[in-house]
């Protein structure tokens, strides 16, 4: 709307064109007054200017109306050049440069370097070169306004979650409709065997955000750790107060999950808050997360402790750590059940408690 309407720029209705233009596109209104100044300077100079001037506008928040200036700098003797070029030293261009003497009649205690303004006559409307070179450097401006106003707003969102509706896939990669733009779901990041339906709405992790010649590249995550925190972030109230912490998160995505949490007040049930009423908190998860099983264990700074809970629902005779080594001893017939289905058990408790598990049965050790 806004880049079209400046073929035929009319500068008394333009508080309604930059309210419009600024609702359009999502810009703050005075990053596009900023922008539109930038565009009607350039269109100024194209009509009624020199190549080698440079100009100004201001909009008046009075009159509600544009003033132009021709901007000239203050230049000595010791920054201009005579003849041959000299560095640091400009040749002097009247269009361009006043001397330091003539700028002091101007402007009193004026330094070498600043510039000087000199109001130019106010022009309503432009001719059709003129607006077109308005309107170039007007698209160009908001485009890169539109990318860094969108790259900050994800890049807020780092770390965080964000809902957004399935587009489409093209090869290995899900693309997602954020509302505001789109991310990118890469294989690497994607749940395994989840499917992705066009326009099904779902949850994701902002997992970086990086800025590209093309704009912003919003990367999103289904299965990495900080998801599945997240969106426990989001169902227990207990985590957001800071009552209860979750100190470490261990997952095979899609599959099983381990997730260690501790109470910073006393009369607080880690586990049961991450339960919630009736499993009404967990159920919410799992079900976010395609039906992955979710194991909710205490934390302890006690190592054997930890390491006990964490191969929960196994039971644990004896533990004995080497190094960075346990060695953990279960009876007979708890063995299956300590290492899991595929190793799954153990793996999710060595990643849990940092440690790495051996398992042995008692007879064994015997």
């Amino acid at each position: 709307m806004g880049a079209q309407k400046l073929m035929e720029i009319n500068l008394s209705n333009l508080s309604l064109f930059l309210t419009e233009l600024a609702e359009e596109r999502k810009i703050p209104k005075e990053k596009v007054i900023e922008i539109l100044e930038a565009a009607l300077a350039g269109a100024y100079r194209k009509e009624y200017g020199k190549k080698e001037e440079k100009y100004r506008v201001r909009f008046n928040p009075t009159t509600k109306k544009p003033e132009f200036f021709l901007v000239k700098k203050v230049v000595d003797k010791t920054l201009v050049y005579e003849n041959s070029p000299e560095e640091g030293k400009v040749k002097f261009n009247p269009y361009q440069h006043i001397w330091l003497d003539e700028a002091e009649k101007i402007k009193k205690g004026v330094k070498v370097g600043e510039e000087i303004e000199f109001p130019v006559p106010y022009k309503e409307t432009f001719g059709r070169i003129a607006a077109q070179t308005a309107k170039q450097i007007l698209i160009q401006k908001l485009r890169e306004a539109e990318k860094e106003s969108i790259f900050q707003k994800f890049k807020e969102k780092e770390g965080e979650i964000v809902s957004g509706l399935v587009q489409r896939k093209e090869g290995n990669n899900v693309f997602v409709d954020l509302q505001d733009a789109i991310g990118i779901l890469p294989k690497h990041e994607q749940i395994p065997k989840e499917f992705y339906k066009p326009n099904t709405r779902m949850k994701f992790l902002c997992l970086e955000v990086r800025q590209t010649s093309k704009g912003p590249e919003i990367i999103l995550s289904r299965r990495h750790p900080k998801f599945l925190v997240k969106l426990f972030e989001l169902e227990v109230p207990e985590i957001s107060s800071k009552t209860v912490e979750i100190k470490s998160v261990a997952r095979i995505p899609g599959v099983r999950s381990k997730i260690a949490v501790m109470s910073k007040e006393e009369g607080v049930d880690p586990i049961g808050s991450l339960i919630g009423p009736r499993g009404t908190r967990v159920s919410a998860v799992i079900q976010e997360l395609s039906g992955e099983k979710i194991d909710i264990v205490k934390y302890s700074q006690n190592p054997e402790e930890f390491i006990k809970n964490a191969l929960l629902p196994a039971k644990v005779a004896k533990i004995e750590l080497k190094n960075d080594k346990a060695i953990v001893e279960v009876p007979e017939n708890e063995l299956s059940l300590a290492i899991g289905k595929d190793g799954q058990n153990v793996k999710l408790a060595s990643d849990l408690t940092s440690w790495k598990i051996e398992i042995k049965t008692t007879e064994e050790s015997s």
